[in-house]
C-alpha cells in the first residue's frame, strides 16, 4: 500500500519543480527535511527513482505517477467548496505588482457584489511565467503583456495599451528619448572611451527589454542593463535615486516619482496588456474579466466606464 500523504507531497514537488519550491507553496506548513525524508520513503516503497534533483526533472516513472495523482490532488480544494454547498469562489491570479496593488482592489469590489465569499491566491509575475503557470493549471487568470500566438487552450483579451518610456532624473541633460539614443550611438558621451549611462530594466526575457534590444540591434547598438529588477516600481525608485536611466512603461493612473522626467520612446511599439486564461471562463472568472474591462475603460480615451 502506498502512503497517501507521501503521494500528496510528491504531487506538490512535481507541480512546483522541486522540494524547496514545494515547501514555499504547500497549503500547510511542512519543513524541507520532512518532505525529503518522506519522498525518499516513497521511492523506497516503489523501488524507483521519481525525479532527478539537480536540475529537477521527473523520471519516466515520476511522470507516470504524477499523471496518475494530479487529477485528484489538483481538484481537492474545488471539491471541498462544492461539498460545502456552493460554487467555488477561489481565484488563483497572477499579474505585475502594479496591477495587483493599484487596480485589483477596485476590481474585486465589483466582483464581491456577486461573489461575497471570494477567496484569492495572488502571485506577482510578468508574462514569461504566467503562460507556463496557466498550462500547468497553477493559476486560473492573469493580467499580463500579450505577445504573439498563444499555446493551444489559452485565451486572451486585450484591455489596455502601454507606452514604453525612459525615466530620467529632472536634473538630467536628456530631454527626449532621441537624445539618449544619439548619445548611445556616440559611445555614451563626448569624451573618448566614455560609457553610456547605466540602464535599469526588467529581465531580458520580458517583452519590453526584448523589443528594446531588437531596436538597438537594428542600429548596431548594445546597451545591457547595469541593474536588472523584477518590478516596474523598482525601476522608478532606482532611477529617481540616480542609479541610471530606467526603461519602463507609462503606467495609467500612476504619477511618476517627483524627481523623474518621463520620456516617451516613439521608436518602440505600444505594448498591449490584457487578460489571459485557460479554456472556458467560469461565471466567477467572467465577472473578474468584466470588472477589469470596466477598470480599463477609465484609462482608455473616448470610452466611459460605468460601475
Amino acid at each position: 500500500m502506498l502512503n497517501i500523504h507521501h503521494l500528496e507531497l510528491f504531487y506538490y514537488v512535481a507541480r512546483y519543480g522541486g522540494i524547496m519550491e514545494a515547501v514555499r507553496n504547500m497549503p500547510y506548513g511542512i519543513q524541507q527535511p520532512a518532505i525529503s525524508g518522506q519522498i525518499l520513503q516513497l521511492e523506497a516503497d516503489l523501488g524507483l527513482k521519481l525525479f532527478n534533483r539537480r536540475p529537477f526533472e521527473l523520471t519516466a516513472a515520476g511522470q507516470e505517477l504524477h499523471a496518475f495523482v494530479r487529477p485528484f490532488f489538483s481538484s481537492v480544494e474545488s471539491m471541498g467548496e462544492k461539498l460545502r454547498g456552493g460554487v467555488t469562489q477561489t481565484v488563483r491570479m497572477a499579474g505585475p505588482t502594479a496591477v495587483l496593488r493599484d487596480h485589483l482592489p477596485e476590481v474585486l469590489q465589483l466582483v464581491r457584489k456577486d461573489f461575497p465569499r471570494l477567496k484569492l491566491i495572488l502571485r506577482d509575475a510578468h508574462q514569461p511565467l504566467v503562460e507556463a503557470w496557466l498550462e500547468r493549471h497553477e493559476i486560473d487568470f492573469a493580467i499580463t503583456a500579450l505577445e504573439g500566438r498563444l499555446p493551444a487552450g489559452l485565451n486572451s483579451e486585450a484591455l489596455l495599451d502601454l507606452r514604453p518610456v525612459f525615466f530620467v532624473q529632472k536634473s538630467s541633460r536628456f530631454e527626449s528619448s532621441a537624445q539618449i539614443l544619439e548619445n548611445l550611438d556616440r559611445g555614451g558621451g563626448a569624451a573618448e572611451g566614455a560609457t553610456p549611462d547605466p540602464l535599469i530594466s526588467l529581465p531580458a526575457n520580458e517583452i519590453l527589454p526584448r523589443l528594446f534590444s531588437a531596436m538597438l540591434a537594428r542600429r548596431d547598438l548594445e546597451w545591457p542593463p547595469a541593474i536588472e529588477v523584477t518590478a516596474l516600481e523598482l525601476i522608478e525608485i532606482y532611477a529617481a535615486n540616480g542609479f541610471g536611466i530606467g526603461l519602463a512603461f507609462d503606467l495609467p493612473g500612476r504619477k511618476p516619482h517627483p524627481k523623474l522626467r518621463v520620456l516617451p520612446i516613439p521608436e518602440l511599439p505600444v505594448i498591449k496588456v490584457g487578460a489571459l486564461w485557460r479554456g472556458k471562463l467560469t461565471p466567477l472568472l467572467q465577472h473578474v474579466l468584466d470588472a477589469f474591462r470596466l477598470r480599463a475603460k477609465l484609462f482608455n480615451p473616448g470610452e466611459t466606464a460605468t460601475p
